[in-house]
């Protein structure tokens, strides 16, 4: 799954078309929540069971998106509306003209949370009139409370409703390395000599620069990188073991063998242990990062939010049910049995009543995930991210 801005939002010359996209498909006037989710991320059966929970009024449109960039770019075209500056002006009014239905919420990964406050895509929500927001543990609630600038605040405003976790693993052939002897257990295990050239890299600075450091005993979020000293040394090191970099295409390259083992997500990797028993995986001893799915509320365009447009755009009350809808045990339940993420909130219920085949998972009972080894990857200082920039363009160069 990638969580990382891989690239700068989109060119401004295709925002008509995702406006089309994101637009299509609802007209008639008619009051509708349209929730952008990402695909396979809420198991239909949760969907069908909140459908019957609603009056007959209550309309709601559920829009699976394949990546989380998808959504983010809808977020980001929404704003063009009604901008007189925008070039293509005329053609979003051609699509609003045929269509009424904005998101009223969308997915985001929490890697992408600070970048859409600081953009003002997103608005917050209301701990208020969310009923279920004190049983969230308080690890998430502090993951979601950020300020305008979107950095982590103790009394910032709650910007996201986290619904679903999972971390970075390694991934590994069980076929390739047994015969070598080898058992992978922690990240300092893909420098072994024996893998050289046969892993896979995640494309990511802050993943890879960040298992670097916790190799060397410190954080993912450490503030100052020029304290270790051979960070340098070490990130060279790596290099010379990966045969590629990617976090979209790593995967057939270990399923074929061209690659032995591969800094991997979990949401990745889990859908294939099935299909290709070879495969395994392991959350390295020393922590790992951990990323999570977020409700965010989409910030409308005012002039959407004037006159008529007021009521009609203005769906929070089918937003807080969904909301808490998915915090409700039940449906945690759900979540965490049929996708391949975790319910935060399977973390506060009794142990006799998460079923079995949860209480065998790995990502449920490994003291490595539920210990502070193991951390979201939070917002950076500026001075840090130019860090980051400038040491991920020198070990980059290096080969």
């Amino acid at each position: 799954m990638n969580h990382q801005l891989s690239r700068r939002y989109f060119l401004r010359s295709t925002a008509a078309l995702a406006l089309a996209q994101l637009l299509g498909g609802c007209g008639g006037g008619e009051a509708i929540a349209q929730i952008l989710l990402l695909e396979n991320s809420i198991p239909s059966q949760s969907i069908r069971d909140f459908r019957k929970s609603l009056t007959k009024n209550s309309k709601i449109e559920f829009k699976p998106q394949i990546h989380i960039l998808q959504i983010f770019n809808s977020l980001y075209a929404l704003q063009d509306y009604k901008k007189p500056e925008q070039k293509i002006i005329n053609a979003v009014d051609q699509i609003l003209n045929r269509a009424e239905v904005f998101p009223s919420l969308a997915t985001l990964g929490d890697a992408w949370l600070s970048s859409a406050i600081k953009q003002n895509l997103i608005q917050p929500l209301s701990s208020k009139s969310l009923l279920n927001w004190q049983k969230l543990p308080k690890i998430w609630q502090k993951l979601v409370q950020r300020n305008s600038e979107g950095d982590l605040a103790d009394d910032g405003a709650i910007y996201g409703a986290p619904y679903r976790w999972g971390s970075a693993i390694i991934a590994y052939r069980r076929d390739k390395l047994e015969p070598l002897n080898i058992k992978v257990k922690d990240w300092q295990d893909l420098w072994l000599p024996e893998l050289r050239d046969r892993i896979s890299l995640l494309d990511s600075p802050r993943e890879v620069i960040g298992l670097t450091l916790k190799k060397l005993g410190h954080s993912y979020n450490l503030d100052n990188l020029n304290i270790v000293s051979n960070l340098k040394t070490e990130l060279s090191a790596l290099q010379r073991q990966a045969k590629l970099y990617s976090s979209d295409h790593y995967l057939e390259p270990l399923i074929l063998g061209d690659t032995w083992a591969a800094v991997a997500w979990s949401t990745d990797i889990l859908p294939l242990l099935k299909r290709y028993p070879e495969i395994e995986f392991v959350i390295p001893q020393s922590g790992t990062s951990l990323w999570a799915d977020l409700w965010v509320k989409p910030r409308l365009p005012q002039a959407l939010l004037v006159g008529d447009s007021k009521d009609k755009f203005n769906q929070t009350k089918i937003v807080d049910q969904w909301i808490d809808y998915c915090w409700q045990p039940r449906t945690a339940k759900q979540i965490s049995l049929f996708t391949d993420g975790i319910s935060p909130i399977l973390a506060t219920l009794p142990p006799q009543e998460i079923p079995q085949d949860l209480q065998d998972n790995v990502f449920v009972n490994s003291a490595i995930l539920n210990s502070d080894k193991s951390e979201f990857l939070l917002p950076l200082k500026p001075e840090t991210e130019q860090q980051y920039r400038d040491l991920w363009l020198k070990v980059r160069k290096s080969l």
